[in-house]
């Protein structure tokens, strides 16, 4: 049967129609990178991202998750994409010095208030900042702690957690004696980005940094000194051999089982491990700042991150609007238990301190002595021959003497 339709309701249908492409089309897509590792998981953002919705229907943001060591190579191969490819990305306190050099991020220096970075911690600023340029708003404010499970502690007679890394090792080879665990020590060494902030989190400790002179320098007693803990614990079993694969997920879980004493880790873990729906040992973490080689000197790499908008973006009003919903003080502070705020006001919020003072209490010292990995614009580079010559170390095919000067070479052939 044929149907025919009336000139005068054909008419309107087709006004309506009209109407409603045009609704359509006037709406803006935003795509946003992001990982799926530590701080916020993928349906925290998720959730995050559904309320800015609300509060903005006229925008729709695709999200797409990536592990984090995959995060750098997505941003700059999409580089090339324009107006197509990304408009928000996450992005590491180690790639604004590349970022910069190959104008990847927009400069958003215009669009934050100096009143308003004076309410952000200092550190936070510094993870997206670069030669003058702000290239994002800082989300993520993290560092490394030491987490310890307070009854196998207290079960092996030792009252307080350490307040050294030699403290750290004597403490562990007590636990192992006594047969309460079979590795006291977790970390996330893994040939990945992982296994550099576990290692600069003890050069920082042992007071090192990694320039000399202006001149890149991995053979300091520090940096050497870092290594050779790393290298020791394994040799006398304090150290658990699955860390040479281990990533922070891997530590995490490891810990949460009652495999460990000690673990090295972010943020997030506090309350994960806390929970007794994931965690064996829930009511038993104690966590501490990363100690130094003396008491009261603490160790801290700056693990924080921030939100860009791409050069290529042609939403940058839209992604901006997106980005300050994202690290606006009451998403942050309802998210606290993830990933501290980077708003100093934020740490007087009940709300944000209740069930987590020693996590607090921890921050206020870690977060005030981060050290920076290498600011440079071969960073990637630099990475992965750090992380090759760590690994040679960690399974006994080099010196740390022979792969620090190793690192040293490759660095002085740098851009």
């Amino acid at each position: 049967m044929k149907i025919r339709f009336n000139p005068v309701i054909k008419g309107c249908f087709a006004a309506v129609l009209l109407a409603s492409v045009g609704s359509a089309a006037a709406a803006t897509t935003l795509n946003a990178l992001f990982m799926t590792q530590a701080a916020y998981s993928e349906n925290d953002i998720r959730a995050m991202t559904q309320a800015f919705q609300k509060t903005h229907p006229d925008v729709q943001v695709n999200l797409e998750f990536v592990p984090y060591e995959a995060l750098h190579d997505k941003i700059v191969a999409a580089r090339g994409a324009g107006g197509n490819g990304y408009d928000v990305v996450l992005f590491d306190a180690i790639w604004p010095a590349e970022f910069t050099k190959f104008d990847l991020l927009q400069d958003v220096s215009s669009r934050i208030s100096a009143d308003e970075k004076g309410q952000i911690f200092s550190g936070a600023m510094n993870t997206v900042e670069f030669k003058g340029k702000t290239l994002g708003m800082p989300w993520i404010l993290d560092t490394k702690y030491l987490y310890y499970n307070k009854a196998m502690l207290e079960k092996a007679g030792i009252t307080t957690p350490p307040q050294t890394w030699q403290q750290v090792m004597d403490d562990a080879r007590i636990i192992k004696q006594k047969n309460i665990v079979k590795y006291p020590l977790v970390w996330s060494w893994s040939q990945a980005e992982a296994l550099v902030c576990d290692y600069t989190t003890l050069v920082s400790g042992f007071g090192g940094k990694f320039y000399n002179n202006d001149k890149l320098d991995f053979s300091s007693p520090a940096s050497l000194q870092a290594v050779k803990l790393m290298k020791s614990s394994l040799d006398e079993g304090l150290s658990n051999p699955a860390s040479r694969e281990y990533l922070e997920e891997d530590v995490r879980k490891a810990f949460s089982n009652g495999d460990a004493a000690f673990a090295l880790n972010w943020t997030y873990m506090y309350n994960m491990a806390n929970d007794p729906k994931q965690s064996k040992v829930a009511g038993q973490v104690g966590i501490v700042p990363a100690p130094g080689d003396a008491p009261g000197k603490f160790g801290a790499v700056n693990g924080s991150m921030g939100l860009g908008i791409t050069k290529g973006s042609t939403h940058a009003d839209q992604a901006w609007h997106y980005i300050r919903y994202m690290t606006s003080q009451p998403v942050q502070n309802q998210y606290a238990t993830l990933s501290l705020p980077i708003w100093k006001s934020s740490y007087q919020d009940p709300a944000v301190l209740k069930n987590q003072e020693s996590l607090i209490a921890a921050a206020d010292k870690s977060l005030n002595v981060m050290l920076s990995r290498p600011e440079t614009a071969d960073y990637s580079r630099l990475s992965n021959t750090l992380q090759q010559q760590l690994q040679q170390v960690l399974v006994g095919s080099a010196t740390p003497d022979a792969a620090l000067q190793a690192v040293d070479k490759s660095a002085a052939r740098l851009r």
